[in-house]
């Protein structure tokens, strides 16, 4: 790792970015910086701020102090900047992209009909909000109760690595349009299409109203979320971290959302569309190169069917095209970095430790012109057991397990043996059955018939150590806000308890 890369950094990105805190870009007290990586090249893209506890400070007071006036804040005005964030990033939507595959590594085509999309979709969604957020009243003969709504104040939000753009948008949007203020703290291994976006976006937020810090999670997470003027903390992520955010949160006894990791499972009955269901099973291999929570990587296959299956699923994995992922027709890219590299890379040799068949992959690709970047081959286990690490753990990567099945009980039962609970998915052609199963099946999110199928406006979220709080939909904005009852009583004179 070493060489700037700088070829597009005079009309895309900066060579290095600041911290964002209170409308202006500042230094870290550190002084020290952190390196932006393509994982394609190896090549050193930018640098950001290697922020500590001093840094959060000041960032969650330059939030405090934004709070009153921002809470006070027209609904149309909110309403206007998130309109205005989604025509912007509509508007630089393939440098958008590129950035993404730059610092992420996954596929320009992805990022440009997937991640920019839904991260537009999520300010013109909650824009909307801004003027629906209220309270209600409750009338009786002798009081009037009247329920406020109000944001709940400062809100630390820790986003992860493989799709930056989407989960900045889905933690912003319903916080800003709720009234709240917020310090974002993006992965400091990928964030360059995150920090170009505050550039771009610096001049219609408030200063103060998002500040967005950068650096190591141990340097920030705890001074950052123990902070007794931030009131809710949000985070995406590993289920190791959420369990000290978690912690964190404790101090102060704040609310939190946590959206953390999957090991979904994808079911394939017998009476399934085999082309369609082993398409299914690719994607989940091959998005993102399988750095997706919601990835449906444990593949339930009915026993009657899986030799036909797996020919179809193998088929459709022979011809994803690796490769640079700046490449309008690559079809996957490399890992985001090393260290998931060598994550995922210690899971494909625990697999035939095991007992697991490793029926194609397994290994690091090779690909011409790339011989620094972090590329694995598309991988299938079959013969795996449901209590084997390699069907219990998330690996996040291009590896899917495959286990057979004989009755609906048995499967559901098998889905269901893990401590996740994010997404699913089903494959069959009965309608009867699906409602039974989708019923049964403990998990957030579960398509039928076509996986990654998203729905604008509905919630994700886990089941079990999957997390708890739903984004995405219009009930978060629940989680920004709270209630505060008022009741005004109607009646004249004393009650009369002491007597008249």
């Amino acid at each position: 790792m070493g060489k700037a890369e700088p070829t597009h950094t005079s009309t895309l990105y900066q060579a290095e970015y600041g911290h964002f805190i209170n409308g202006k870009w500042e230094g870290s007290a550190s002084g020290e910086k952190i390196g932006l990586y393509n994982p394609a090249t190896g090549a050193l893209l930018s640098s950001i701020q290697s922020g500590n506890a001093a840094d959060a400070v000041r960032a969650v007071e330059a939030a405090s102090a934004a709070f009153p006036s921002w809470k006070q804040s027209r609904p149309q005005q909110r309403q206007e900047i998130l309109f205005e964030m989604a025509r912007r990033m509509r508007a630089r939507i393939q440098d958008y992209a590129m950035l993404e595959s730059l610092n992420n590594g996954k596929p320009l085509m992805e990022a440009m009909h997937f991640d920019l999309p839904m991260a537009i979709e999520q300010f013109e969604m909650f824009a909307g909000s801004a003027f629906h957020l209220h309270g209600e009243s409750i009338s009786t003969p002798t009081a009037l109760g009247i329920v406020h709504r109000e944001p709940l104040g400062v809100c630390a939000q820790i986003i992860p690595w493989n799709v930056p753009l989407i989960m900045m948008a889905a933690k912003i949007a319903p916080a800003l349009a709720a009234g709240n203020t917020i310090v974002l703290k993006p992965s400091e291994i990928v964030c360059l299409g995150v920090m170009e976006f505050f550039k771009q976006m610096a001049d219609i937020i408030p200063p103060g109203v998002v500040n967005v810090i950068t650096g190591y999670g141990p340097n920030i997470g705890e001074a950052l979320v123990t902070h007794p003027k931030v009131r809710k903390v949000a985070f995406t992520g590993s289920r190791p971290t959420a369990q000290k955010l978690i912690q964190y949160a404790s101090v102060n006894v704040i609310p939190q959302t946590m959206e953390l990791g999957g090991k979904s499972a994808n079911i394939v009955c017998e009476d399934a569309d085999l082309d369609a269901a082993a398409e299914g099973a690719a994607m989940s291999v091959v998005l993102n190169k399988g750095e997706v929570c919601l990835a449906g990587s444990r593949v339930f296959v009915h026993e009657k069917i899986k030799d036909a299956f797996l020919e179809k699923f193998q088929a459709n994995l022979r011809k994803v095209k690796l490769g640079d992922p700046t490449d309008p027709t690559t079809q996957m890219g490399p890992q985001a970095s090393k260290m998931q590299l060598d994550k995922i890379s210690s899971y494909l040799e625990l697999g035939p430790k095991e007992g697991a068949t490793l029926l194609m992959g397994g290994k690091a690709a090779k690909v011409s012109g790339f011989d620094k970047g972090y590329f694995i081959e598309p991988t299938i286990f079959t013969d795996v057991k449901n209590n084997m690490r390699i069907a219990q753990e998330e690996i996040f990567g291009p590896v899917s397990t495959v286990i057979t099945w004989k009755d609906d009980e048995e499967v559901v039962r098998m889905a269901n043996d893990t401590t996740y609970g994010l997404g699913g998915g089903l494959w069959t052609q009965n309608l009867r059955r699906a409602h039974k199963i989708t019923q049964a099946i403990e998990t957030g999110t579960i398509w039928v018939n076509r996986y990654y199928n998203f729905v604008p406006g509905m919630p994700v979220g886990g089941y079990k150590q999957s997390g708890f709080g739903r984004e995405f939909a219009q009930e978060v904005l629940h989680h920004y806000t709270l209630t505060k009852s008022v009741i005004i009583n109607l009646e004249e004179g004393s009650i009369g308890v002491f007597g008249r």
